[in-house]
């Protein structure tokens, strides 16, 4: 008789324009892997693919939700897995050991793992998504010389309310 036990798998990335670095821990939080694969749809199932070849994977936390790891954060929830968003490494930590890339990594899995990062995963959809869409197309519309040329409700000091 064969006895097959699933390892509960915890994962962690540090997210870039480029690269993203994963890291795997096990249940107890012993560290099982750290890689980097590119910030591309093809990267994400690599990325993830590797983190299930340690085993079950329950929970990934990711830096970055809102901007390089939106695309990652879609996902690996669309593939049923559990995504918190993590916020950047501790300063202190970053200071005394230095700027890393695996060791963010490893820290945004750790703080999955133990709780400390909680937070649901930033997403383009709903309320503040479509507060987001309209800020970014705010700042980027034309302006005019003449303020009351304006195509919209624009308030300045010498303009009336």
């Amino acid at each position: 008789m064969t006895i097959v036990e699933t390892r509960a798998v915890t994962g962690g990335v540090d997210t870039h324009a480029d690269v993203h670095v994963a890291a795997a821990l096990d249940s107890i939080g012993g560290l099982l892997g750290v890689q980097e694969f590119p910030a591309t749809p093809d990267g994400y199932a690599r990325l993830l693919g590797w983190l299930g070849g340690f085993g079950a994977v329950c929970l990934v936390g990711i830096e970055g939700t809102g901007s390089y790891g939106a695309g990652l954060a879609r996902h690996i929830a669309g593939a049923g897995v559990r995504v918190v968003e993590v916020d950047r490494s501790d300063r202190q930590d970053r200071r005394r050991q230095g700027k890393s890339d695996p060791l963010d990594a490893i820290s945004a899995a750790r703080a999955a793992q133990s709780g400390r990062a909680r937070g649901a995963p930033r997403g383009r959809d709903g309320t503040a998504g479509a507060i987001r869409v309209l800020m970014a197309a705010q700042a980027h519309r034309p302006l005019r010389a003449d303020p009351d040329d304006q195509p919209g409700p624009v308030l300045s000091p010498d303009r009336p309310r």
